[in-house]
C-alpha cells in the first residue's frame, strides 16, 4: 500500500504508511516507560513517530489496546499446539504440545519489548487486571480446545488452568534481567516440576 502524506504548517507530516502499527507500539512502549502509562496521550504517541491522532485510532481503539494487541495469534498458537497433539495424548501431554507451540512466538529479540511490556504492567493496576483477564480468557480457551479432543471435566479445566501457570512461571523467569535461557527451555523445565507436585501420592493420602 502507497504511504500517504499530508503537507502541514508544522512540515512534512505522514499520515500513514506500511508499518504505523508496529511503529505505534514501539514508541508507546517508550513512552509508557520513561513518562507513565497514565501521563501518556495517544495524540503523543502519534506525534513522536510522525502519525495523527486520527491514525493511531485507525489502529488502535485505545492506548490500552497497544500492549495487548496481536492476542489472537497468541491465542492460535496455543490452539495450534492443542490440534497438532497425538490423538491418543493425555490432557496433560496435550497441554505440554501447546506450550511448546506457543514459545515459538517468543523469540529471544522479543525479550526486550516483553520485558518493558510487563514493567509497564506491573505500574498500573488497571492493566494488571486487563492482564488477568487475558490469562482467565486463556485458561477457558484451552480448556475448549480440550473438551472438542473428547477431554471430559473436571480433567479439562485442571489441565487447561496447569498450562497457563506454567505458562505464567516460565514467562516471568524468561522476562529476567540476565536470563538467556529460551521460552521453551524454562516451559519444559517448569512442566517438569509440576509433574514432580502432580506424582506427590502421599498428598492424596491426607485427603478425606
Amino acid at each position: 500500500m502507497m504511504a500517504v502524506a499530508v503537507i502541514t504548517r508544522l512540515g512534512f507530516m505522514t499520515r500513514w504508511e506500511p508499518g504505523a502499527r508496529e511503529r505505534l507500539q514501539a514508541a508507546a512502549l517508550e513512552l509508557f516507560a520513561t513518562s507513565g502509562f497514565e501521563q501518556t496521550t495517544a495524540a503523543e504517541i502519534a506525534q513522536s513517530v510522525g502519525l495523527t491522532e486520527r491514525t493511531f485510532f485507525r489502529l488502535f481503539s485505545d492506548k490500552r489496546e497497544v500492549l495487548f494487541y496481536g492476542q489472537d495469534l497468541f491465542l492460535q498458537a496455543f490452539l495450534d499446539g492443542v490440534a497438532g497433539a497425538p490423538a491418543d495424548a493425555s490432557p496433560l501431554e496435550i497441554v505440554a504440545s501447546a506450550l511448546q507451540a506457543v514459545a515459538a512466538f517468543f523469540p529471544a529479540e522479543r525479550r526486550p519489548y516483553a520485558r518493558t511490556r510487563q514493567a509497564v504492567i506491573d505500574r498500573n493496576s488497571a492493566l494488571q487486571e486487563r492482564e488477568r483477564h487475558k490469562v482467565a480468557g486463556l485458561a477457558n480457551t484451552i480448556a475448549e480446545a480440550l473438551h472438542a479432543r473428547g477431554v471430559e471435566e473436571p480433567a479439562a479445566t485442571l489441565a487447561a488452568a496447569s498450562g497457563t501457570t506454567v505458562f505464567g512461571i516460565a514467562l516471568a523467569q524468561w522476562i529476567r534481567e540476565g536470563e538467556e535461557r529460551s521460552l521453551a527451555d524454562i516451559e519444559a523445565g517448569v512442566f517438569r516440576e509440576l509433574l514432580k507436585v502432580a506424582g506427590e501420592v502421599t498428598v492424596l493420602e491426607k485427603i478425606p
